[in-house]
C-alpha cells in the first residue's frame, strides 16, 4: 500500500537540506572571496544553491536560504565589504529575486510531488480494481457453470464408489480374484487422480491471483476444457466434435483465463442448441494457424443463431438475450483475449447456428 511521508520525516529533511544548503554557502562564500572572483559569477552560484535546495525542501527551509545567499552575496562581494546594507533601489533586486525563485520552484516541486503522489495512488487503486474484477468475473462464470462441474467431479466419484465396491465383491468370495480386485484398484487410482484434477483446476479458476502468462499448447488447454463440458452435452443429445490441428506453435497466455474464454463459448453454444429438436445438434471446436502465424480456435454450433442487432451488441458490457443473464461472459471473454494479443469476433453461420473465433499470438 502507498503510504505518504510523515510530517516528522519532511520536517528532518527540510532541516538536512537547509543545513546542507547553508553549508554550501558558506563554502562558496569562501573559497569564492579567497579566489577574488567577481559578484556576478558569485551570485549565480548561489543562484543554484538556492534552485538546488528549493527543489526538495519546505518553503520556509528555501526561503532563510535564499536570504543567507544574499546576505553572504551582500557581505562578502558587494562594496563596501563586510557590510550589509539597503540603501540603493537596487539594493532590494537579489533578496527579492533570489526569495521569488525559492517560493516559485518550492510551490512548483510540491505541486509536482503531489501530482506523482495522487498518480500513484490512482494506479494502485486501478491495480486492485482490475485484480478485484478479476477475481469477481471467474466467481461470475464459475456461478454459470457449476452444474456441469459438479457432474464432472461426480462421475470419478461415482467411478470409484463401483469400483471399490467391485473390489471389495472380487475379495470377499471363498476364491478372491486378486487380479480382479487389482485391476478395480487401478479403477479407483486412475478416477480419484481425475477428481484431484479437476478440483484443482477450479481452486485455480476461483484463486485471486495476478495474470500469469507462460507457454500453453492450446490444443491441451482445449481438451483439458471439453472434459468439464461432455457430460452435460451427451444428457442434452449434443455431439461435441474436435479438429485440433498439430502443426500448431505454442502460445503465450494465461492457462485459466484461455479456459475461462472457451469454456464460456462452449457453454453458450450448448445453450443456444438446449432447444433445438427439429435437426442435428452439433458442436465442432477447431484450432488452425494463420497465415500471419496467429494460432485460430473456431467454436462452431447448430443452434439458434444470432440476429443481426444482437450481433452487433454481444459483446457489450451487461448485454445479454438470456433471461438469467448478466451479459459479462462475452464482454469478458473478449477482454481476456485482447489482453493476450488476440481478436475475439462471432459470425451467423449460413446454415443453422453461430460460430465464435478468437486469434492468439504464437510464442517468439
Amino acid at each position: 500500500m502507498l503510504k505518504k511521508p510523515s510530517q516528522s520525516y519532511r520536517f528532518w529533511q527540510s532541516a538536512a537540506l537547509f543545513l546542507s544548503g547553508g553549508a554550501a554557502l558558506g563554502l562558496l562564500s569562501l573559497i569564492c572571496f579567497r579566489l577574488h572572483v567577481n559578484s556576478t559569477t558569485v551570485g549565480l552560484l548561489f543562484l543554484i544553491v538556492v534552485v538546488l535546495v528549493s527543489l526538495r525542501a519546505s518553503l520556509l527551509s528555501a526561503a532563510l536560504v535564499a536570504i543567507i545567499a544574499y546576505f553572504c552575496l551582500d557581505y562578502f562581494f558587494t562594496a563596501p565589504l563586510f557590510t550589509l546594507g539597503m540603501n540603493q533601489a537596487l539594493d532590494y533586486v537579489a533578496p527579492i529575486a533570489y526569495l521569488l525563485i525559492a517560493v516559485v520552484i518550492t510551490r512548483l516541486m510540491q505541486r509536482v510531488r503531489k501530482f506523482q503522489e495522487e498518480q500513484k495512488r490512482a494506479e494502485e487503486t486501478l491495480r486492485k480494481s482490475q485484480a478485484e474484477l478479476a477475481h469477481v468475473r471467474r466467481v461470475v462464470t464459475m456461478g454459470e457453470l457449476a452444474a456441469s462441474i459438479a457432474h464432472e467431479i461426480n462421475q470419478p466419484l461415482s467411478a470409484i464408489v463401483n469400483n471399490g465396491s467391485a473390489c471389495l465383491r472380487w475379495l470377499a468370495g471363498d476364491a478372491p480374484n486378486v487380479l480382479e480386485a487389482q485391476e478395480a484398484a487401478r479403477r479407483i487410482v486412475r478416477d480419484g487422480n481425475r477428481a484431484a484434477e479437476v478440483i484443482t483446476w477450479i481452486r485455480g479458476f476461483l484463486r485471486k491471483t495476478d495474470t500469469e502468462k507462460s507457454r500453453l499448447d492450446i490444443n491441451q488447454t482445449i481438451r483439458e476444457i471439453v472434459t468439464v463440458i461432455e457430460r452435460e452435452a451427451v444428457e442434452s443429445g449434443i455431439e461435441v466434435r474436435m479438429d485440433l490441428a498439430s502443426d500448431l506453435p505454442q502460445v503465450l497466455g494465461d492457462r485459466v483465463q484461455l479456459q475461462q474464454v472457451v469454456l464460456n463459448l462452449l457453454m453458450n453454444s450448448l445453450e443456444s442448441m438446449a432447444l433445438i429438436t427439429e435437426r442435428r445438434r452439433e458442436l465442432l471446436i477447431s484450432t488452425r494457424k494463420q497465415e500471419t502465424d496467429k494460432v485460430l480456435v473456431t467454436v462452431r454450433d447448430s443452434g439458434m443463431g444470432i440476429d443481426g442487432e444482437s450481433l452487433e451488441k454481444i459483446f457489450d458490457a451487461f448485454y445479454t438475450t438470456k433471461t438469467q443473464g448478466m451479459g459479462m461472459g462475452l464482454a469478458i471473454s473478449r477482454s481476456i483475449v485482447e489482453d493476450h494479443g488476440g481478436e475475439l469476433w462471432a459470425v451467423t453461420n449460413d446454415g443453422s447456428g453461430a460460430t465464435f473465433q478468437f486469434t492468439l499470438l504464437p510464442q517468439k
